[in-house]
């Protein structure tokens, strides 16, 4: 790539540069960023703001969830209608439309997941919106909505963390032993079935959207309303032993790649959950070894590609998770870089442009309780928190003895650009331009530079729009 321009001499702080060329390293690697704003966006009176935002945050992809229990007839109650299942003009879209609507006009890829609550009608129990949904009344709402939405829906994911008990039950069986894995591979199957009935050839639908944590099995005393760790559950699905072995005549799953919800906690991206079998952004390696070993028993494809599709730092005042919001931009920042440099990681997302309402403790929904998100790149009010600045042109700085290895995107641009480097000497207050560097062609850049107190970056569009990133500090 093209050496870095000239920089500007700094007296009081010689701060050396050796710029690592972001082409040599980087520039063949893309990754889609999928947005989620659901609150914003479904609302009418809030999505024409949102969409100008999202346009100006530089998104180009959405995650929506679309629930069944949305869109049925008669969703409430126990007795299923009589009515053709498989055709859409018995479904009520009209929530989700505009959404798909405006993504196309701005042609951002979707992401659509496919997911509970579900009709009472369509429950083993008919009493609740999770518990063993029917996998033929999933096949039919499926062909309907292939046949509704079709080519406008570049991926699909079937079910949201189909191992958490808030989506999918029973999570153990009377054992405590998984249960829900059986149960969602009926529901995957059926679901892809839907969509190859509705005309899509080889429609690409994701497996998984797991959860990070769980338990491998679980006692009476602790019963069963816990999460299945996500690597048993991705063995339970795939019908393998804990070795990852056949342990059934189960064929292979037609899935085109594993999506996953890679949060951690207020300890930050590095962190390393205990036991094997959960995964977390600082553990990726394990999720990539189970698919590995999960293809080399002939229960997926090999190589199958990781999606992220579900992230978000949570900030304070969340008093469970939260770190401060300066923390929160520097974190998801350090979460991006490490699904960046993961080659089999292919996306990655933003759960949240604005923070929900604080609610419960984590795992309290299960108990009638509401959790809720402070991973919004504002606050409840609407008011800005430093990763709205930063999201559009996240940085890192690692320590490397006496050096810093910086890494960044200019995400909004459409190709390779310039951004220009500030820093912050070490036993100084103010700001110094040091230099610029050119972008590959996704907008990333990475470089290697002395220490100091703090760095940020600033990038002008072509139209004029400048974005300049909060404070980051060398981890």
């Amino acid at each position: 790539m093209p050496k870095a321009k000239a920089l500007l001499s700094l007296p009081l702080a010689c701060l050396a540069f050796a710029f690592a060329g972001a082409g040599e390293a980087l520039a063949s690697h893309n990754e889609s960023v999928y947005f989620e704003a659901s609150s914003e966006l479904v609302n009418t009176g809030t999505r024409a703001a949102a969409v100008a935002q999202m346009q100006h945050l530089g998104v180009k992809a959405l995650r929506v969830e679309l629930y069944w229990r949305e869109v049925a007839p008669n969703a409430n109650s126990a007795t299923k209608p009589n009515f053709d299942a498989t055709n859409p003009a018995n479904y009520n879209w009209s929530q989700y439309d505009p959404i798909i609507e405006e993504a196309q006009r701005l042609h951002w890829q979707v992401l659509l997941t496919v997911t509970s609550p579900v009709p009472k009608w369509a429950t083993s129990t008919h009493r609740d919106a999770v518990t063993h949904p029917n996998a033929l009344y999933f096949e039919q709402f499926m062909t309907a909505l292939g046949r509704h939405y079709g080519s406008q829906i570049g991926l699909w994911a079937i079910w949201n963390e189909p191992n958490h008990p808030a989506f999918l039950q029973p999570q153990f069986d009377s054992h405590g032993q998984p249960a829900s894995p059986r149960i969602y591979r009926a529901l995957f199957q059926a679901g892809y079935n839907g969509l190859k009935a509705a005309g899509l050839a080889s429609p690409k639908v994701l497996m998984g959207e797991t959860a990070p944590t769980g338990s491998d099995r679980v006692t009476r005393r602790e019963g069963p309303l816990h999460d299945v760790a996500p690597l048993a559950f991705l063995r339970g699905t795939l019908c393998l032993n804990a070795h990852y072995r056949k342990s059934g005549s189960c064929g292979s799953l037609p899935a085109y790649g594993y999506a996953h919800h890679a949060y951690t906690t207020a300890a930050g991206p590095s962190y390393r959950p205990p036991g094997a079998d959960n995964v977390m952004i600082g553990v990726l390696s394990r999720l990539t070894r189970g698919l590995d070993l999960a293809a080399r028993a002939h229960a997926i494809r090999s190589g199958m590609p990781i999606y992220l599709t579900e992230f978000g730092v949570q900030s304070k005042p969340n008093r469970f998770l939260g770190v401060s919001v300066a923390k929160q931009a520097e974190f998801d920042a350090i979460a991006e870089h490490i699904a960046w440099s993961n080659p089999r990681v292919v996306a990655f997302s933003q759960y949240l442009l604005r923070d929900d309402p604080l609610g419960g403790a984590p795992g309290s929904s299960v108990h009638g309780g509401v959790v809720r998100f402070q991973t919004g790149l504002e606050y409840v009010t609407g008011a800005p928190k430093p990763l709205y600045f930063g999201w559009p042109v996240p940085l890192t700085a690692s320590k490397h003895g006496h050096s810093v290895s910086l890494w960044g995107l200019a995400r909004p641009t459409l190709g390779p650009t310039s951004v220009t480097i500030l820093v912050e000497p070490k036993g100084s207050h103010k700001w110094r331009v040091l230099g610029s560097v050119r972008t590959g062609a996704f907008g990333e850049w990475s470089l290697h530079a002395s220490q100091a107190t703090a760095w940020r970056v600033r990038w002008v569009s072509p139209a004029g729009v400048k974005y300049e990133g909060p404070p980051i500090h060398a981890s």
